[in-house]
């Protein structure tokens, strides 16, 4: 490629950073902070350490995606541009100037989250270091089909957990179990995505849930990752005591993500007719307009927390 051919450095790195990506972890740290303010007695909210959570999770999660484009283009995974493709695979930046980038940006986020370890909680330092090293070891962990465990513990169940410490100073299970609806989204992201490459897995010998499943079985799965979370919330917002948690269940208002449905139903259809689609891109971009139901269902049920701690503080 010409140099007259390239686009400019900024959107070369905003494309090998993959900034779309993002709400499938910041939604999380947005989520477990708000779930710590609606404890009662409630925590007082630490604005600094919710912005330092924050930035070390997009730090983090931006690092590791680019680590994983780096092992994935030396793998032979990753040769044809998609719709998503990161900067490597359409020749915008070289493999060693993404791996020295995802490098510095994961000793960043590390540096943040020792700080907040030291300034909050102890129990920052294994949630971290657990994140950190999944974040790492994630292309390894997706080609012994863990790639789904992994990323519902790092962008889903470790997120909002750390997010909780970082507001009320300790671990709490409560965070931990109410992420997992949005933690199930996140893998549906990830699975749409080795669904449609099940193929190119396995000529490079890697192992993924959807390949190891089969087209027929990669369908229901998704069916469940998509539709289960609204099953889930419900289940969590009229949940008896004493289930071992710090409240009852969610506040009855964040069943406002149950208007995320649709979306999930729509999403559906393009899988059933991923044989012969609508739109040529219908199934080739499922994965990104998974991530849209993923910030859509965690934007309106954060929000139905956030109204429910509005309502007890000032009405």
């Amino acid at each position: 490629m010409s140099a007259e051919s390239l686009p400019s450095p900024l959107r070369r790195w905003i494309v090998a950073a993959r900034p779309w990506a993002l709400p499938a972890s910041v939604m999380p740290v947005l989520f477990g902070t708000v779930l710590a303010l609606a404890m009662k007695p409630a925590a007082g909210f630490r604005p600094l350490g919710f912005l330092a959570a924050l930035l070390a999770m997009v730090l983090l999660h931006t690092g590791a995606n680019m680590l994983s484009d780096v092992f994935d283009f030396r793998r032979g995974l990753d040769r044809e541009p998609t719709p998503v493709s990161g900067a490597i695979v359409r020749g915008w930046l070289s493999v060693g100037a993404v791996a020295r980038a995802a490098i510095l940006l994961i000793a960043l986020g590390a540096a943040l989250g020792v700080g907040l370890a030291l300034r909050y909680s102890r129990d920052l330092w294994w949630i971290g270091s657990v994140g950190v090293l999944i974040g790492v070891a994630y292309s390894a962990l997706k080609a012994l089909a863990l790639g789904d465990l992994a990323v519902l513990l790092n962008f889903g169940l470790l997120g909002a957990s750390g997010a909780w410490t970082v507001q009320t100073g300790r671990f709490s299970w409560y965070p931990f179990i109410c992420a997992i609806p949005m933690g199930l989204l996140v893998i549906a992201i990830l699975h749409a995505n080795n669904w449609r490459d099940i193929a190119g897995d396995g000529r490079a010998r890697v192992r993924t849930v959807a390949s190891l499943l089969g087209d027929d079985g990669a369908l229901h799965y998704y069916g469940f990752l998509i539709f289960a979370p609204f099953g889930l919330l419900a289940a969590l917002i009229w949940a008896p005591p004493g289930l071992a948690l710090e409240a009852p269940g969610l506040p009855a208002t964040a069943a406002i993500a149950l208007l995320a449905i649709p979306k999930a139903a729509g999403l559906w259809a393009r899988a059933v007719r991923r044989h012969q689609p609508r739109n040529p891109l219908d199934f080739v971009a499922l994965d990104g307009a998974t991530a849209q139901l993923n910030l859509l269902f965690g934007a309106l049920a954060t929000a139905g927390v956030l109204v429910f701690v509005l309502r007890e503080r000032w009405l």
